[in-house]
């Protein structure tokens, strides 16, 4: 990992994902890229699509607290732009240019909590990126992350997928815990041989250990949350849904307006 992409905008939670992308780049030695991206709500600004006062001065801010922030951690930083906030395009060049890099941090999102960008700014970077996007929680107890890590896993082809973007975080933790998560699958013709995934895991340096969750009248996503929380982990990594969004039920959706702690989502 040795590549990470930051997305600011000069709101309150920006220090916040600053931070985790700091601590992350510190860790591996990576570069870090903070990139400016705000929705325009300047109509004036929009018709000319050059930025406006109120937008030209919040990617002025937000350059000068990156710069800072990165010199006095002593990693190397770099800083983008995108050149005009309008709220048609702002997301989907977001998440183009996140395609370039090993891990985007963004914020947490959600109505009216995150208005700089538009509502499913969040959700569209994770699905259309293709890559890991780590979401930063909008408030919360700061300290580590990353240390003790839980993984939902339920052998679907997106907790594959999560479970690989991220192995360099799995193989620097402290503690990994996978969480099997219950799942409704129709069964396949024949018999499988038995797989291995801690063993998997062990290839590659990684010590976890297995539970399996109950199933219990609370939503899958409470229940990842919940014992989350009781091991005390400080990032939670799982996959999104494969289609082209998560629709009005999605439990990541749910997830992502109630997350307690950092979260890798792989889509």
């Amino acid at each position: 990992m040795k590549d990470i992409l930051v997305q600011l905008d000069g709101g309150e939670a920006g220090p916040r994902r600053l931070e985790a992308a700091i601590s992350l780049a510190k860790r591996f030695g990576a570069r870090l890229t903070g990139m400016f991206a705000q929705k325009e709500t300047d109509a004036a600004a929009l018709v000319a699509r050059r930025p406006g006062t109120r937008l030209a001065e919040a990617a002025a801010a937000s350059r000068e607290t990156f710069t800072a922030a990165t010199a006095a951690a002593g990693i190397t930083g770099r800083w983008l732009a995108l050149a005009h906030g309008d709220p048609g395009f702002v997301v989907a060049e977001l998440a183009f240019c996140a395609r370039y890099f090993d891990l985007a941090v963004v914020g947490q999102g959600g109505s009216g909590d995150y208005p700089q960008l538009p509502d499913d700014a969040v959700e569209r970077v994770i699905l259309d990126s293709g890559r890991p996007v780590l979401v930063v929680p909008r408030s919360g107890p700061a300290g580590p992350l990353a240390t003790r890590i839980a993984v939902a896993w339920n052998a679907s082809r997106e907790a594959s997928r999560a479970l690989h973007d991220t192995l360099p975080l799995l193989a620097s933790a402290e503690a990994v815990t996978l969480l099997s998560v219950p799942r409704d699958t129709s069964p396949m013709p024949g018999e499988l041989p038995e797989m291995d995934v801690i063993g998997h895991l062990a290839g590659h340096g990684v010590m976890a250990r297995f539970e399996r969750l109950r199933a219990e009248d609370i939503g899958v996503m409470d229940m990842l949350l919940s014992r989350a929380y009781d091991i005390g982990a400080d990032l939670l990594v799982m996959g999104a849904p494969a289609g082209s969004s998560f629709g009005k039920s999605s439990g990541t959706r749910f997830l992502l307006r109630h997350l307690t702690l950092p979260v890798v989502i792989s889509g």
